[in-house]
């Protein structure tokens, strides 16, 4: 088949070529056309309103990246045959297939601690079924499993093509200029030894402004404390509604939502009902969420209409980051003063606050190290070649505890 050569204008990148048919293909599929209807950054809206690209976007620009590495890595003088690139390609436009709606909320509610990527190696799976193994290589460099590993490291490691578009196009929608990293020189600067990647020394300053950005990333978008509080009201929320499922109340739902609500979705309820999970699985994402939302604000059960009008209305939980957890004794007099005004028992109060531990770690040498590469063939990791950057800093779990709470 003729290659069709789709282009898409992308806001971060400029014109983006689909490298092929097989790649526009896959674009082309339902799992991947979902994620057009998931935000990337979930309820970070509340905070930047022009948080509003999808997952969909982010995944075509990691194509992108990772289509100009492979490139640079070939013009290095290494071997990347065309199945391998189609493999790597393929697997970082699939690395999010398996999120839900507003990313990690459902990890924590409605399937009970199954990550996405559990879920982003099944619906692979599915799909090979469909493509008659077509995404062999594919799935082989997801679970790191294939003979070069350097393609697994482009696809999921310290500085893997998945940071280097999310932090770029974060940076862009939210106006967060901190993460406006330059992508393109730290691509230009890769090469490989001994099966891993290295990075020119001459790009060090770019590896550096790279961990800065993340972490400065971090603590303005990821773990904004209203972005953190909106995220815990609707945990609470997905919480009270399957709850009140499991009592028998009918709740409105669409029929992918009710599945969920319904069921207990754990890693064992998913082995034995794979194809019922994965089929309403991919059925859900952020507009059903909002539907229910709507309408169960209007609900008789005074946790559940709250909660949902808030995040309708926006009236977000207050929150306080502080060095020290809260106190029981201030808690308490959060619970008493709900149970009096809102005319509720202290277990429904609980739902209206919440008291847990936000954390960071930026960099691990253990994990999977930055390595760079001298003139002199000598390779030192990031920690020991940059002067400027304290890498025992970054690399150092930062961890702040909060409380967030309904203002009434």
């Amino acid at each position: 088949m003729s290659n069709k050569k789709k282009i898409i204008n992308d806001p971060v990148f400029g014109f983006i070529t689909i490298p092929n048919n097989f790649l526009y293909r896959l674009i082309q599929h339902p799992f991947l056309q979902r994620l057009n209807r998931i935000r990337q950054l979930g309820l970070a809206s509340f905070v930047y309103p022009g948080a509003q690209h999808t997952r969909l976007h982010h995944s075509i620009g990691a194509m992108y990246l990772m289509d100009e590495a492979i490139n640079n890595l070939r013009f290095k003088g290494h071997e990347i045959t065309q199945e391998e690139a189609n493999g790597a390609l393929a697997c970082i436009l699939l690395h999010d297939v398996g999120h839900g709606p507003f990313s990690h909320v459902l990890e924590y509610t409605l399937t009970n601690g199954i990550h996405h990527e559990e879920f982003s190696l099944a619906l692979m799976k599915s799909l090979n079924k469909e493509l008659q193994g077509d995404l062999d290589v594919c799935i082989s460099i997801f679970k790191n499993k294939y003979p070069k590993k350097f393609l697994h490291q482009l696809v999921s490691g310290q500085l893997d093509v998945d940071r280097l578009d999310y932090l770029r196009r974060d940076s862009f929608f939210t106006g967060v200029t901190e993460g406006n990293i330059g992508s393109a020189r730290i691509i230009k600067m890769l090469d490989l030894r001994n099966d891993r990647l290295v990075v020119e020394a001459k790009g060090i300053y770019s590896i550096e402004n790279f961990l800065m950005s993340r972490r400065l990333m971090y603590w303005q978008v990821y773990l904004h404390k209203t972005a953190v509080a909106a995220e815990n009201m609707l945990i609470k929320t997905l919480t009270r509604a399957k709850e009140l499922t499991g009592k028998g109340v009918r709740l409105f739902a669409s029929p992918s939502l009710s599945y969920f609500l319904e069921n207990d979705v754990n890693r064992l309820f998913f082995a034995r009902n794979n194809d019922d999970v994965l089929k309403n699985f991919v059925n859900l994402d952020d507009n059903d969420i909002w539907c229910a939302l709507k309408v169960w604000a209007d609900n008789e059960d005074k946790a559940l209409s709250t909660l949902s009008s808030c995040l309708v209305n926006r009236n977000l939980f207050k929150i306080e980051i502080t060095n020290e957890p809260c106190s029981g004794k201030r808690i308490q007099s959060y619970i008493t003063k709900y149970v009096s005004e809102l005319g509720i028992d202290e277990y429904e109060a609980s739902f209206f606050y919440s008291s847990d531990v936000i954390y960071t770690n930026m960099y691990n040498e253990a994990d999977d190290s930055i390595d760079i590469l001298y003139n002199d063939g000598t390779i030192k990791d990031i920690s020991e070649a940059s002067d400027m950057l304290n890498i025992q800093l970054l690399s150092k779990k930062v961890e702040k505890h909060y409380f967030s709470y309904l203002k009434i």
